[in-house]
């Protein structure tokens, strides 16, 4: 028997299963991080379209007029349903623009990135805010932005269970968009002069 043993080359069955099976258990582990990676890239460029369609629009209304009557005129919820296309365009230098023709195309504009109609893939929309819903209100000259999207993963929701009474921007985000366990909000306060 000694003589066979010293011809005997090679691994054995229950090793070449030892290594399978920790080769099998690493490419699991790298599968499921990689998914994991995928979801929270997508929640993050999502809170980053939020953020920056939030800018957007404050800096769109800071341009325009700080009066009381444009002010009111940019207050609404937008993104359930595409307003249609303004008569007047201002989008180049020969348009002759008033201010309230400035509000009607700043939000028509706005609402296209929000729903991402503004980005097509044949005839889907591809950009824009997984369920998107936007508020916006003001007080004097004091504006509140709220901007409401679904995201993948369940968390807790701060306003799904609080019942705010007073004016203020809790309230409105407690307002804006669908309570639920994956709902995602941006929310800002500005002064506009």
């Amino acid at each position: 028997m000694d003589g066979w043993m010293k011809y005997q080359k090679g691994m054995t069955l229950l090793e070449v299963m030892i290594a399978f099976f920790i080769l099998v258990t690493g490419i699991l582990g790298a599968v499921a991080m990689q998914a994991t990676s995928k979801k929270g890239s997508f929640d993050a460029m999502q809170r980053s379209v939020a953020s920056s369609l939030a800018q957007d629009i404050l800096e769109r209304m800071r341009s325009n007029s700080s009066s009381t009557a444009v002010l009111e005129a940019y207050e609404g919820t937008y993104g359930a349903t595409l307003n249609p296309v303004p008569e007047i365009r201002c989008n180049s230098a020969a348009s002759l623009c008033t201010n309230q023709n400035m509000v009607v195309n700043d939000l028509y504009e706005w609402e296209l990135s929000i729903m991402g109609a503004d980005v097509k893939n044949g005839e889907d929309s591809t950009g824009g805010l997984l369920d998107g819903l936007a508020c916006i209100s003001h007080l004097n000259n004091q504006v509140r932005i709220v901007i409401s999207w679904q995201g993948r993963e369940a968390t807790s929701d701060a306003y799904a269970s609080v019942d705010y009474t007073s004016a203020n921007l809790s309230a409105l985000a407690a307002s804006c968009g669908l309570a639920g366990n994956t709902r995602r909000q941006v929310a800002i306060e500005a002064f506009i002069f």
